[in-house]
């Protein structure tokens, strides 16, 4: 199975600003797989023996609960990385990820992953940050789930996705499928739908191509607000 190039490995951020020599060697230690949409890259609870980065696609890391249930957690986009908790701990995967279109990632075996990691002190902090970043994510989701309403949990993850652009403007870029929001926030596509009919209607969005623009994100917020005040007894 091929192997990917040491350039390509250069663009991703957690390895950016390496010595060319150790990009080389993580180059040759790795193996490319393509997945399928709705292939499996993995699933909670095996053993997790690769660094995993992803290089094109998109994948979905969800939950799975004892019912055989899936709640999305969240999304990853070429540049990312997983898998790295069962490295550092040696326990089996923490989370189910499934590819939503189709992608290409290269596997860092765990032995190797482990040696760059602890012996590269630039690495280990970007890893620490890394780790820190999602599990404050993790937190702040954990909390969007526990809202009661539908309605407030959609646009509160619109809230959340959200990410200031060069433009000043806040956008989400590669915006999830209606049926995709709904797996993460526990709710049907059709609530989906007219939460976002919502939103057109009050024209704080605008759709381009795979990139949804919030235009007035304090109005966005007021009307989540609004949402939450109706629902108090």
């Amino acid at each position: 199975m091929a192997s990917p190039s040491s350039e390509t490995l250069a663009n991703i951020p957690l390895l950016q600003a390496l010595q060319p020599e150790l990009l080389a060697q993580l180059a040759a230690a790795m193996q490319l797989k393509e997945l399928a949409k709705q292939d499996f890259l993995m699933h909670k609870g095996e053993r997790g023996d690769e660094l995993v980065f992803l290089l094109e696609g998109r994948l979905l890391a969800v939950d799975i609960t004892p019912e055989g249930k899936q709640t999305g957690l969240n999304f990853l986009t070429p540049g990312d990385f997983l898998g790295e908790l069962a490295i550092i701990d040696d326990l089996p995967r923490s989370a189910t990820v499934v590819a939503i279109a189709p992608s290409l990632v290269a596997l860092l075996p765990k032995a190797h992953a482990k040696k760059m990691i602890f012996e590269n002190p630039v690495i280990a902090e970007r890893m620490l940050r890394h780790i820190s970043l999602k599990l404050r994510a993790t937190t702040d989701f954990r909390a969007l789930l526990g809202i009661p309403n539908a309605f407030q949990r959609v646009l509160s993850l619109m809230e959340m996705l959200a990410k200031p652009d060069p433009g000043k403007l806040m956008t989400i870029e590669n915006m999830p499928t209606h049926e995709q929001i709904a797996l993460m926030v526990n709710t049907s596509r059709e609530t989906v739908t007219r939460a976002f009919q919502v939103l057109n209607d009050e024209k704080v969005v605008e759709k381009d191509n795979r990139r949804l623009i919030i235009r007035f994100p304090d109005k966005l917020h007021i009307i989540i607000q609004r949402i939450a005040q109706e629902k108090q007894p």
